[in-house]
């Protein structure tokens, strides 16, 4: 009802779910501070919202313009978390002190430092850098995580922050350790609950003689890790002194099935009835909003409401409709809208300009995406 006089296709965050989580992140970080992770939320009323909450401080941004924007729009602390290659976004923070100090690059080898030499000059003011350390689990010619850092080992940080520390025009101010096979997956089998548990025991050891090599070269103000679905695992880690979440705040699917916590969902998106091609199919206008990573199953949307529709294999989610089908679908008529959730956080608002925030009590306040500011950072 709150939502009846906006037209389809358009985007909905449910108010208290939102909060909920937000208490939830915070009560899991067991008074550890979570950054907020941009790219999992893409909206700058409810990032900005959430700083103000107890329990959060600071961004992690995806991309250096991003960075540069939300400084210049009063956000402080922001976190690169990828290295950047944008020579305009380099000359624009370098082109303000505000910016130099408030937000902190992201580095894996002194091939980022030459980069961002190359593309400045050598004698450019002085920038915060953080290392990448790789923190996959490797066994034997395994490697369970994501390809980040070539940066693995104790040795590894302590080299490259002595180098780092020899080159003017850089200050390394952090380490992050980004547990994506912790974080990133879902307890769905007892070989991925044996996985993480055998990560989470490599990285408490491995991140404290990371974080002591480092220290020899470097007066660190910062070591985050961590990720919605690891807070109270990495946040249990006394070498750390930050976490990140983002997703957890809107809960989409491929958070929903985790044993250490139970999400609320809190994103959504809505779409209607375009067309009837058979009484137990409905087709859907748009609707093809498919979450990056490898193409399977899970990275596409799901139909929540009416209850009891499905996607049709055969077809999935397409760019233009999307059928769906189920005995909820004979009940459908052109027109009628259903409810979806997408598989990831904030890739759902690169497809909309603004969202519309349903509080407790009905009220729907509409608010700008990053889209929606004009701002598009990849």
């Amino acid at each position: 009802m709150a939502t009846r006089e906006l037209d389809t296709p358009f985007a909905v965050i449910d108010e208290q779910s939102l909060r909920a989580n937000a208490d939830d992140l915070v009560r899991r970080a067991h008074g550890v501070p979570i950054r907020v992770a941009s790219k999992s939320v893409r909206v700058r009323s409810i990032i900005t919202a959430a700083l103000a909450r107890d329990g959060f401080a600071g961004v992690m941004a995806y991309s250096l313009s991003e960075s540069n924007w939300l400084v210049d729009n009063g956000v402080d602390d922001i976190l690169l978390a990828y290295p950047t290659t944008s020579g305009p976004a380099l000359e624009y923070l370098v082109a303000d002190e505000r910016r130099l100090a408030q937000i902190t690059l992201m580095i894996d080898s002194t091939e980022s430092l030459d980069h961002i030499d190359s593309l400045l000059g050598s004698h450019h003011p002085t920038i915060r850098v953080c290392i990448d350390v790789d923190a996959s689990l490797k066994i034997g010619p395994a490697h369970l995580g994501v390809r980040r850092s070539p940066v693995h080992s104790a040795e590894q940080a302590g080299a490259l922050a002595a180098a780092t520390a020899r080159r003017p025009g850089f200050d390394l101010v952090g380490i992050m350790f980004y547990d994506a096979q912790i974080a990133g997956l879902p307890d769905s089998s007892a070989a991925i609950r044996l996985v993480k548990k055998r990560s989470a025991a490599d990285l408490l050891e491995r991140r404290s003689r990371v974080v002591t090599a480092v220290s020899e070269h470097a007066t660190l103000q910062l070591v985050n890790a961590g990720g919605t679905g690891s807070l109270e695992v990495t946040g249990a880690d006394p070498a750390i002194t930050e976490l990140t979440a983002g997703s957890g705040l809107f809960a989409p699917t491929l958070f929903d099935n985790y044993d250490a916590f139970e999400s609320h969902p809190a994103a959504y998106f809505v779409l209607s009835v375009a067309r009837k091609p058979s009484p137990d199919i409905a087709t859907l206008s748009g609707g093809g909003y498919i979450a990056s990573g490898p193409t399977n199953k899970n990275r596409q949307p799901t139909p929540v409401w009416p209850a009891g529709l499905k996607q049709i294999s055969t077809e999935g989610a397409g760019e233009v409709q999307s059928p769906v089908k189920g005995d909820a679908a004979r009940r459908l008529h052109i027109g009628d809208r259903v409810v979806m959730r997408h598989a990831k956080a904030g890739e759902m608002c690169e497809r909309f300009d603004e969202v519309a925030v349903v509080s407790p009590g009905g009220g729907t306040t509409r608010t700008p995406t990053y889209r929606g500011e004009g701002k598009n950072f990849g």
